[in-house]
This record gives C-alpha cells, sequence and structure tokens, in this order.
C-alpha cells in the first residue's frame, strides 16, 4: 500500500497541468479586469475627457434622442463578444460585422458621432484612446447631458480585430423576451436580477420601431388598453406596414433620464414585452426591484451606476491583446 506522502505526490504531478490550466484562466481574467482604471490616460491623454463631452454635448443639442443611441451602443457591444468596439466594424470581404445582425440592423445609430469623436480625439493625442473607451465615456456622458447620474469610467479598453454576427443574433435579448430569457441572458454576463432591471431602466430615453413592439399592443393581455390603442395609431396590425415608424420607450419623458420608465411598468404602459416582463411576476425580485425604482429616483441611479461599471467591466481586451483603431470602422 502506498504512503501518504506517495499519494500526495503522485497527485500533485497529475493535477499540476489542470492547476495551471485554472491559474491561467484566473490570471488572465483577473488581469483583463484589474488594467482598467479611471486614470488610465491621466498622462497620455488628459484632454480626452473635455474632448469626447464637447461632441456628445454638440450631438445631444442637435437631436435628444441620439443620447439614447448612443448608450445603446455600449450596450450592444459589451453584450456580444465584450466592450471592445467590435460592434462599430463594418462589413468586409473578410470581416462580417455585427450591423447588420438582427438586433442591430436598421436599429442601432450614432456611429457617424462615434467618427467624429475619434477624429477629435485623435487630434489632440493621436493613436492613444481606443474605440472602445470612446464608447464607454460617450455613454456616461450621455445619460449626464438627458439628467442622469454620471460615475467615474474606468479606461484602459483595447480594439477588437474580430466581430460576431452570430453572438450578435443569439446574446442580444430581443424586445420578445420572457423574463427568465432575459435573467439567464445577464447571467451569462455575469450580471444579476439586479443589474438586468437596474441597465433596463436605460429604456427611459429613446424610441422603439413598431416592428418592435408590434405584437405586444395587439397581442399581449398585461398591457392598460388605451396605451394600447394610443401605440396602435402608428403601429399597423399588418406585418411590414409601419415598421420603422416610432414611438417613445418612456411615454412622458422620453429624452430625460428619469424613473417614469418604471412608474410606466407599474402602470402596465411598458412598450416592449421585454420591459413588462420585469413586473409581471408578482413576488419576484425583479418586480420588488421595478416597484422600489419606480419610488426612488436615487436608488434606480445608485444601481444603475453599479451595473453600468460592472457591464462595463465584461471581457474588455487590454495590455498587448487587441489594438488602438485609426478608423473605428476597421481594423488597422
Amino acid at each position: 500500500m502506498a504512503s501518504s506522502s506517495d499519494y500526495f505526490s503522485s497527485f500533485s504531478r497529475a493535477s499540476l497541468p489542470l492547476l495551471f490550466f485554472f491559474f491561467f484562466f484566473f490570471l488572465l481574467h483577473s488581469d483583463a479586469s484589474a488594467q482598467l482604471s479611471t486614470g488610465y490616460y491621466a498622462e497620455s491623454c488628459p484632454r480626452v475627457f473635455d474632448t469626447v463631452k464637447s461632441v456628445v454635448k454638440s450631438a445631444i443639442q442637435q437631436e435628444k434622442r441620439i443620447g439614447a443611441s448612443l448608450l445603446r451602443l455600449l450596450f450592444h457591444d459589451c453584450f456580444v463578444i465584450g466592450c471592445d468596439a467590435s460592434v462599430l466594424l463594418d462589413d468586409t470581404p473578410t470581416l462580417l460585422g455585427e450591423k447588420t445582425a438582427k438586433p442591430n440592423n436598421n436599429s442601432l445609430r450614432g456611429f457617424e458621432v462615434i467618427d467624429r469623436i475619434k477624429t477629435a480625439v485623435d487630434k489632440v493625442c493621436p493613436g492613444v484612446v481606443s474605440c472602445a473607451d470612446i464608447l464607454a465615456i460617450t455613454a456616461r456622458d450621455s445619460v449626464v447631458f438627458l439628467n442622469g447620474p454620471s460615475w467615474e469610467v474606468k479606461l484602459g479598453r483595447r480594439d477588437s480585430r474580430k466581430a460576431s454576427f452570430n453572438k450578435a443574433n443569439t446574446d442580444i435579448p430581443p424586445p420578445t423576451s420572457s423574463l427568465a430569457n432575459l435573467t439567464a441572458a445577464y447571467a451569462k454576463k455575469g450580471l444579476s436580477v439586479r443589474d438586468l432591471v437596474a441597465l433596463s431602466g436605460a429604456h427611459t430615453i429613446g424610441q422603439a420601431r413598431c416592428v418592435s413592439f408590434r405584437d405586444r399592443i395587439y397581442n399581449d393581455t398585461d398591457i392598460k388598453g388605451s396605451f394600447a390603442k394610443l401605440r396602435q395609431a402608428n403601429c399597423p396590425r399588418t406585418a411590414g406596414s409601419g415598421d420603422d415608424n416610432l414611438a417613445p420607450l418612456d411615454l412622458q419623458t422620453p429624452t430625460v433620464f428619469d424613473k417614469d420608465y418604471f412608474e410606466n411598468l407599474v402602470g402596465s404602459k411598458g412598450l416592449l414585452h421585454s420591459d413588462q416582463e420585469l413586473y409581471n411576476t408578482r413576488g419576484s425580485s425583479s418586480a420588488a426591484l421595478v416597484k422600489s425604482y419606480s419610488g426612488s429616483t436615487s436608488a434606480f441611479f445608485d444601481d444603475f451606476v453599479a451595473a453600468m461599471i460592472k457591464m462595463s467591466d465584461i471581457r474588455p481586451l487590454t495590455g498587448k491583446r487587441g489594438e488602438i483603431r485609426k478608423n473605428c470602422r476597421k481594423v488597422n
């Protein structure tokens, strides 16, 4: 019979490859997050925040709706292969981007604003700031300019040399999602139910296309009748008719970042099926959070900020991985 020391020695040798794998995996992921910092450009590009803010302010002054669009770009970027600006890549003969995936096609907008920001930033510090970091700063500034909360943005991301059309189709929850599907999609990205509800509060600004809410206003039974009728006036029942007609996600203040979105859910006036699902299951943690946020702006803002910081940490490229794109629409 082998001694305990012989057994331990044998076990250790056999386990070394597995232990090394787990150590490498932990090091890779923890190192990526650790390299992001709020002072990342303090010396290399100290004017980055003022430069981004100036362009975002100008864009929102011209069209307040663009603030919601710029915020949405970050969501749709981070939820695919990480916060790496892959969503900004145009299709080429050798690269199928994410812009024509179902959740993005004829829906995502604001790319020209990102182009203007990149040009302005590269004038003050050429080749230093990534498009991925520009997306993160722009999202924060858009919220602030629409009367929402502010937060310190962690920076140091690099840009992806690839995109994923397939993951854009599978990983971004559609507006028809159930609560179970939403919870699973967010959990897959390391986000909790609290993060899900708080981040969904971004729908307090912006608009949605008729094709995204047609089924809800004609077929759902958990919608206030007068609200459904109001939306039906600009969204015909027939598919293909008026698909691109717009309606505000927040009936009251679609260009102000506030808690009205949650008040709408409590009143069965959520525009998207996936929105109303957050409140439908009475006794659920998501319904309790909706109720809490509907009565407290500070509770919503605090959790939204925490969730945005957490979401912006999803699989960033740091160190020598990725690149700093010269043009946000294409790899170098």
